[in-house]
């Protein structure tokens, strides 16, 4: 799982243009939208994207989003459970 999340945070980094961050800035349980990273709606489509090209995921309930994009953990957690690599 840890190699999971290191290799997210470079995902993120390098898909959101992140250049002033190292995955050691991100906090694994902090919140990627308002505060923490402080990401917005089209963060979010870039991250929709990623999953289904880097995972092969596609998000079917758009409405469970909110909860798998909570945090880098979250997210890691989701992929390992429904997601190819």
């Amino acid at each position: 799982m840890e190699h999971m999340i290191l290799d997210l945070k470079k995902q993120i980094i390098e898909v959101l243009n992140l250049e002033d961050m190292t995955p050691e800035d991100i906090d694994d349980n902090a919140p990627l939208f308002v505060e923490g990273l402080g990401l917005d709606s089209i963060d979010a489509l870039e991250l929709i994207v990623l999953m289904e090209k880097q995972y092969s995921i596609k998000l079917e309930d758009p409405g469970k989003s909110k909860e798998i994009f909570r945090s880098i953990a979250t997210m890691a957690q989701f992929i390992q459970e429904n997601g190819t690599q």
